[in-house]
């Protein structure tokens, strides 16, 4: 099949954190005739200018590396690079993660325990515009309701990094009371004894 739909290899780009995964990643994908991987990043920062120098057909990244995450990588290559499919592997299996990808843009949401043939045929599933989503991430995503408006996330996020309602107030261009209200919103959505609490919760679910 591969080969009757694709005369040409898929070129894709490899953005993942952790070395040897990223290694093994490149040298698995490599052993398939119709795929090529064309650049390595360490980081979403790294993979944006990759994407930027390079015509790939799909981005594979992982989701929580450092300077940029996974889905802000693909937040900012579905608004830079709209031809180029973004497909998520992660050891993290959070189902909000899921549904933040999807409306992303994201074509495709694998484990990292994937086998390589398996990941293979989803990068070509993905190629001819389909969805690929494990099975058992998609139905636990269905039971799973975020509660945040994306402003309180936004804000939630900033406190869990430990900025105080100043900091993200001057952050987001918003008075201090209504970060405090956001804040507090967030306290009782999540059921959370404070905000650095709540912040965990939704580090946790994959909301944040």
């Amino acid at each position: 099949m591969k080969n009757e739909v694709f005369n040409k290899k898929i070129k894709v780009i490899i953005a993942e954190d952790q070395a040897l995964i990223r290694g093994a990643l490149t040298a698995l994908l490599n052993l398939e005739a119709d795929i090529e991987i064309i650049g390595e990043a360490e980081n979403g920062i790294e993979a944006g200018k990759l994407l930027d120098k390079f015509s790939a057909d799909i981005l594979l990244t992982d989701i929580e590396m450092p300077l940029m995450s996974g889905l802000e990588l693909a937040q900012v290559t579905a608004k830079k690079h709209p031809n180029i499919k973004t497909v998520i592997i992660t050891t993290f299996g959070r189902a909000g993660y899921i549904k933040r990808a999807l409306t992303m843009g994201v074509k495709g949401f694998l484990l990292k325990d994937t086998p390589s043939a398996e990941l293979a045929a989803a990068l070509r599933k993905v190629m001819l515009g389909k969805k690929v989503i494990d099975p058992e991430l998609a139905i636990a995503a269905l039971d799973d309701v975020d509660p945040l408006s994306d402003k309180e996330r936004k804000a939630l996020s900033l406190a869990g990094e430990g900025k105080t309602t100043h900091d993200i107030a001057e952050l987001l261009f918003l008075s201090e009371g209504t970060i405090r209200n956001y804040l507090s919103e967030c306290i009782a959505k999540l059921n959370a004894t404070n905000r650095i609490d709540a912040a965990r919760i939704a580090q946790q679910k994959g909301w944040l």
